[in-house]
């Protein structure tokens, strides 16, 4: 049986966003824009940077007074002491620091660098921007807004950022916030091609779906979100957070 063809469609025509715009409503209307009709089972992938400057997600770097341990790290690693300030304050724990790296643990419970803020394409000079406070949240705010416009057909929503990788060189995108689509996909109890059956085997689809959008979404490139069509999957009510592995299952936290 031969699978649908997978497509991704770049979604340029979006102006810049600011905080307290109504990011759905910009959303929907550059699909439109660019003659893309939502259909059923149709995943939208947004980029975070988008999400968080709606959100007003972003610390103007003059208003940081970095404190007595953010100094000491600051010196460590060579990194702008306001900046390390607000990593502390966004980490519940850093997980590594070597050779200029800080490494943390954010409040959803993502291991990334810097514990996701980001200083490239700020909303001002001298500010930083943070991920999302709940991702899911916006997700989910996201996925109704397109399911309406698609006349209530389901459509999914990811929310997407670049994380590095242990063992791997390079970035690859990442999901962050899911709503309308699994985050996973749990082939635990079928059979393989040999009919023998598998026990360990849940795949990452989110990211996968993040990934290839990811594709598409280059720096520099303005592409702040991706329709990705053709995916096989099932509505459910999985979230952002079902990717992020027990600590107990953890074998190296």
């Amino acid at each position: 049986m031969s699978s649908p063809p997978l497509t991704c469609h770049a979604i340029a025509a979006l102006p810049l966003v600011h905080t307290g715009d109504d990011l759905g409503a910009l959303l929907v209307e550059a699909i439109q824009t660019a003659g893309i009709r939502l259909a059923a089972y149709d995943v939208v992938a947004v980029c975070q940077k988008v999400v968080s400057k709606a959100e007003g997600r972003i610390v103007e770097l003059g208003s940081v007074t970095p404190s007595a341990f953010a100094l000491r790290v600051a010196e460590s690693t060579g990194k702008d002491p306001r900046i390390v300030e607000v990593i502390l304050r966004e980490s519940t724990r850093i997980v590594k620091m070597a050779s200029g790296h800080l490494i943390c643990e954010t409040g959803p419970g993502w291991v990334c660098a810097n514990a996701g803020i980001d200083e490239s394409n700020a909303e001002r000079p001298d500010s930083v921007t943070l991920l999302p406070r709940d991702a899911d949240a916006s997700a989910k705010a996201l996925q109704a807004r397109f399911s309406t416009d698609a006349g209530g057909a389901p459509i999914g929503v990811v929310i997407t950022d670049t994380f590095g990788r242990p063992w791997r060189e390079g970035l690859v995108d990442v999901a962050l916030g899911v709503a309308g689509i699994g985050a996973v996909l749990d082939y635990r109890g079928a059979t393989d091609m040999g009919g023998r059956t598998l026990h360990h085997t849940v795949l990452a689809l989110a990211d996968a779906i993040a990934a290839a959008a990811g594709l598409l979404m280059v720096k520099g490139a303005g592409i702040p979100a991706v329709v990705v069509r053709g995916v096989s999957w099932e509505r459910t009510t999985g979230r952002g957070r079902d990717l992020v592995r027990p600590a107990a299952l953890d074998l190296f936290r």
